[in-house]
């Protein structure tokens, strides 16, 4: 997990590179995201439905190797259309791996959910917070090119670890999926809501994870008295600062779970967001900007683990197409919302476009809301038949 948060967050910063290697417009380079998306959304769906058949042992050591491929191939990349092709492979290697990790975690530890699938998101968030710190060393050393040489590396050598380990057994078991059921499951209350509000708040993600930095590099004056770093190095940094706030968000979220419930935990996130957002890119300046993404980070961590455990706890004999779905969801908000982004950027400028993310956080609290009304008229439900 560490390596795959590396390997997502190190896009924003090397953005400028590729503009600048393969001499690419904005509209361009934000296919990245997408291109990630596309093979990621085809094999996690067929993974994560079909959880209860497979074996996962063989099929991580097999996306494992395969990233390790991708990688390479996406370092010696000659043009941005190999680039992008890259990506599109290391994004279906990616498929497996998730399509298979979060379930595992759900039938190891049924009785702690929310704080296991939070710490699992946490290790994500070491690797995505040094990924970004990484490429300023990269490029003071050497070209982007050599991040996804060492990240190629990582994968090889953890495919090899992986396949040499015993496949511990689990408490409980998934159940085999049939894909007729989907429509089911989809009606489920809790499953509808984590697809609405994940789309919405892994949308808003995503477009922080590609743009940040050059949102930061636009806005921050040449020359910051007082800080021996350049603007290119400090926008290269905001993503690790803006991570930085994941670690202790995702386990502060994780040990609270189980005492506040997953809805109250997202309300909380969701209601101060809105401020924070507000502030960081409509009033504040220069490095107190920063400030601003630090916040962000440790609220905006809560929502994937919080959204996944809360619709796994409805159905969790089905943990496998729960992740499918959630992966599906996120992974469409991830990837879309950085291309419209793009797109505004094309037209205007980066600050446009980060405004606009208020309206999908406004949203998305909404249905969370609703949610929450609703889960309580279930939960009182038993108590007025008795009456």
């Amino acid at each position: 997990m560490s390596l795959t948060g590396a390997v997502m967050m190190i896009r924003g910063p090397i953005v400028p590179e590729l503009g600048t290697t393969f001499d690419a417009p904005a509209w361009q380079l934000g296919l990245i995201a997408p291109a990630s998306t596309a093979g990621y959304l085809v094999v996690v769906s067929i993974v994560g439905f079909g959880a209860g058949h497979l074996e996962p042992h063989r099929l991580i050591v097999v996306g494992l190797l395969g990233s390790a491929l991708a990688l390479l191939g996406m370092g010696v990349a000659p043009l941005l259309a190999v680039f992008l092709l890259g990506t599109l492979v290391r994004g279906t290697m990616n498929g497996l791996l998730r399509g298979l990790n979060r379930p595992i975690l759900s039938h190891f530890y049924p009785e702690s959910r929310g704080r296991m699938y939070s710490y699992y998101d946490m290790i994500w968030a070491v690797g995505a917070m040094l990924g970004p710190a990484g490429i300023v060393v990269v490029l003071a050393v050497a070209d982007w090119r050599l991040a996804y040489y060492v990240l190629a590396a990582g994968m090889a050598l953890l495919a090899v670890f992986v396949w040499w380990l015993d496949a511990p057994e689990a408490e409980t078991t998934e159940e085999p999926f049939d894909r007729r059921e989907i429509l089911t499951l989809l009606r489920k209350p809790e499953v509808a809501a984590m697809v609405v509000v994940m789309f919405l708040g892994t949308g808003v993600e995503g477009g922080l994870f590609l743009w940040l930095p050059t949102y930061v590099g636009g806005v921050l004056p040449d020359g910051i008295a007082g800080v021996g770093l350049s603007t290119a190095a400090i926008s290269s940094l905001s993503l690790s600062v803006m991570i930085a706030g994941y670690v202790p968000g995702r386990f502060v979220y994780g040990r609270l779970s189980e005492r506040l419930g997953y809805l109250t935990i997202l309300i909380g996130i969701l209601a101060l967001l809105l401020p924070t957002f507000a502030f960081t890119f409509l009033v504040a300046e220069g490095l107190v900007i920063l400030l601003g993404v630090v916040v962000m980070g440790s609220l905006i961590s809560g929502i994937f683990p919080m959204l996944v455990s809360y619709a796994t706890d409805a159905v969790p004999q089905h943990s496998g197409p729960v992740t499918a779905v959630a992966a599906i969801s996120s992974s469409l908000g991830v990837g879309i919302a950085p291309a419209v982004m793009g797109w505004v950027i094309s037209g205007s400028d980066a600050s446009a476009a980060m405004q606009l993310l208020l309206v999908p956080l406004v949203v998305a609290l909404a249905v969370v809301l609703v949610a929450r009304v609703a889960e309580r008229k279930r939960e009182s439900a038993p108590v007025a038949t008795a009456d």
